[in-house]
């Protein structure tokens, strides 16, 4: 009887341990740092792998532009991929943590919603990060360049 107990707890365990790393979500406990990536750029068309932002679930990247640098981010919220500007102004940080369904400022630790860039708590609530409209095509996340600009320019508005 013993025995059939202790088989019985092993199979159990193994399934358990089965399950929780078969999560669709690698988030523990602690807050997901991004990755930085190199995005491909044609034209006016930016774009980064799905399988990246798939594998990392919270990516930066930089575009290069006349005005000069600009960060942006992409991270998965509920099964869905968001690509906002990354840009806090008043600290002047360009990196976000994401915990669940929250953008979290790795330099002053304001905190806003991913899936609305709404500020939540913190000093720089007042700067919402601004959503890049995106479509997806042969394993890209696309986005046109003036999207970006534009939504990185409204993120350096209070608002």
């Amino acid at each position: 009887m013993l025995k059939k107990t202790m088989l019985g707890l092993v199979l159990l365990a193994m399934i358990l341990s089965t399950a929780a790393c078969s999560s669709s979500n690698p988030q523990s406990n602690e807050p997901i740092k991004a990755t930085w990536i190199e995005p491909q750029v044609a034209g006016d068309t930016v774009s980064i792998p799905v399988s990246e932002v798939e594998n990392n679930w919270n990516v930066h990247f930089n575009l290069k532009t006349q005005g000069g640098d600009m960060n942006f981010m992409a991270y998965i919220v509920g099964g869905e991929i968001f690509v906002r500007a990354n840009v806090c102004p008043p600290c002047r940080s360009i990196g976000f943590s994401l915990e669940e369904a929250v953008l979290i400022c790795d330099r002053c630790a304001t905190t806003f919603k991913a899936e609305t860039g709404e500020g939540i708590e913190g000093a720089c609530v007042d700067f919402p990060k601004a959503s890049v409209p995106y479509e997806v095509s042969n394993g890209n996340v696309a986005m046109k360049g003036t999207d970006l600009i534009a939504a990185y320019e409204d993120t350096l508005e209070p608002g």
